[in-house]
C-alpha cells in the first residue's frame, strides 16, 4: 500500500502590503479563498505520480482542489475539510503594521507556543491529522494507492501520524509547491 502527500501549487497571493493584525485577519481569508496561480503547473513527476495511483484526495480549500484537478489524474477524487489547513490564529491589534510574510511566521510560531485564539490547536490538530490517516488508509486499503493534495503545515503533521501508525517515509514530505512524500507499509 501507498500513501503520497502532495503540496498543492503556488496560489494567486493576496498583495502583500504592510497591514496591522487585525487585517491579517482578511488576508487569510482572502488567501484561503484563492485558487492556482494560471503559472503554477505540476511538474511531470508529479503527473507520474499521480495518474499511478487509484485515488486522489485532497482539502476543501480552492487551492488543493485546483491542484487535485491539473494533475488530470484519472482518479477518484475525495474532497473533505479534515485535509483542510491549520487555521492560522490571529489577533486583533492595530498598532503595528507589518508584510503578511511576517505576520504569518510570527502567528504560526506563537501557535507552535501554545496561542490558539480563534484555531484549533496544536493538540487538535494532530487528532485530526490522525483521523485523516485513519481515513487515507481505508482508502489505501481499498485502492492500494492514494494521492493526498494537501498543504504545508498539515501535511508534515500527517507525515509525522503515518510515521507513528507503521508507515514508513521521510519526516518531511516537501515543502515546495508540487512536492511530495511517499509512504509505504
Amino acid at each position: 500500500m501507498k500513501i503520497i502527500i502532495l503540496r498543492h501549487g503556488k496560489p494567486v497571493t493576496p498583495p502583500l502590503s504592510w497591514l496591522s493584525a487585525s487585517a491579517f485577519s482578511d488576508w487569510v481569508k482572502e488567501y484561503n479563498a484563492a485558487g492556482l496561480c494560471p503559472t503554477s503547473k505540476p511538474t511531470e513527476h508529479a503527473k507520474n505520480c499521480a495518474n499511478k495511483c487509484h485515488a486522489l484526495v485532497c482539502s476543501e480549500l480552492r487551492r488543493s482542489i485546483e491542484s487535485a484537478k491539473s494533475l488530470k489524474s484519472a482518479s477518484t477524487i475525495l474532497s473533505d475539510s479534515i485535509f483542510n489547513e491549520v487555521d492560522l490564529p490571529v489577533a486583533n491589534w492595530q498598532t503595528i503594521k507589518l508584510s503578511p510574510r511576517i505576520w504569518l511566521v510570527t502567528f504560526r510560531t506563537l501557535w507552535f507556543l501554545g496561542y490558539t485564539r480563534t484555531s484549533e490547536s496544536f493538540t487538535d490538530a494532530k487528532l485530526r491529522a490522525s483521523e485523516a490517516v485513519e481515513k487515507l488508509t481505508e482508502i489505501a486499503i481499498e485502492h492500494k494507492s492514494v494521492l493526498f493534495v494537501g498543504h504545508g503545515v498539515f501535511n508534515r503533521i500527517l507525515a509525522n501520524e503515518l510515521r507513528l501508525s507503521g508507515w514508513s517515509g521521510p519526516i518531511n514530505p516537501g515543502g515546495t509547491h508540487w512536492s511530495f512524500g511517499v509512504y509505504e507499509q
